[in-house]
């Protein structure tokens, strides 16, 4: 039952955008496009801080968190470079090596 209104409720908020949409013969307005070049940032939000933060449903702020460390250094180095796939390979090294050194 749960997840018949789940899928109902997603069909209820895009259904609407959609159809609005194809009534305006596909021509997405400014504010909108504007507002849908955060989705990727929000999305990827979502999912890492929990997963990087949470260990056993607790807040993990310790320096021996080797994912938190790992993603720290991610994100400094796609800041810095531009590069999301050095940022990736600069995680992955001090996530090994933390998990190595200090875990």
């Amino acid at each position: 039952m749960n997840t018949l209104l789940l899928l109902l409720g997603m069909a209820a908020v895009t259904y609407p955008v959609r159809a609005g949409l194809w009534l305006r013969g596909g021509q997405i307005p400014p504010r909108l496009k504007q507002a849908l070049d955060y989705v990727p940032t929000a999305v990827l939000t979502a999912i890492t801080v929990p997963a990087v933060l949470l260990h056993n449903d607790q807040v993990w702020l310790s320096w021996h968190n080797a994912q938190l460390a790992g993603a720290l250094v991610t994100g400094i180095i796609v800041w810095r470079t531009r590069h999301l796939l050095w940022g990736i390979g600069g995680g992955l090294v001090v996530y090994a090596l933390w998990r190595v050194w200090l875990a």
